[in-house]
């Protein structure tokens, strides 16, 4: 699986985003909208160039990923809980759909004799990436708290090399 920076990117801005949110909760103010946060400061917390994350975070807007306040006291927030945003979510907004094999669905592709199951291969391909990705939600990132089964998945020596 290839992540595009600009998926990369998104992901790390939004879970900037739920990590602040977090913060906010805690200290009292309510779920869902902490302070804005400009792109300056997400740009600065987790180095991504800022004039490429404001087109992410524009098309995050337009995603309904976060919300966003021009001005003085503008910025960015979080347009829903960070646990009800999967990862899945935010690479959709980016990116668009899980796992195109040369720009198509699985499902539209037609192979051929000895290739034929290649297309089965593509399809449960991307059902492995989609239940993990619907899994994973924007503040299991932000908390450092992954769920059991990726944990397990992350500690197989194999998976790392």
């Amino acid at each position: 699986m290839r992540l595009s920076a600009r998926v990369d990117y998104a992901l790390r801005a939004a879970a900037e985003l739920a990590a602040v949110d977090s913060s906010a909760v805690a200290g009292g103010a309510a779920a869902g909208r902490s302070r804005p946060v400009t792109a300056e400061q997400i740009a600065r917390a987790q180095d991504i160039p800022p004039k490429f994350l404001e087109s992410i975070l524009l098309q995050l807007r337009r995603g309904g990923i976060v919300h966003a306040q021009r001005g003085p006291e503008g910025g960015y927030w979080l347009a829903r809980p960070a646990s009800e945003i999967s990862l899945a979510e935010v690479i959709r907004v980016i990116d668009g759909p899980l796992a195109h094999v040369r720009g198509q669905r699985p499902e539209q592709l037609g192979y051929q004799g000895a290739a034929r199951a290649l297309q089965e291969v593509w399809i449960a391909l991307r059902a492995s990436e989609r239940e993990i990705l619907e899994l994973v939600t924007v503040a299991d990132v932000a908390s450092g708290t992954l769920p059991d089964r990726v944990n397990e998945l992350a500690a197989d020596p194999s998976a790392w090399s």
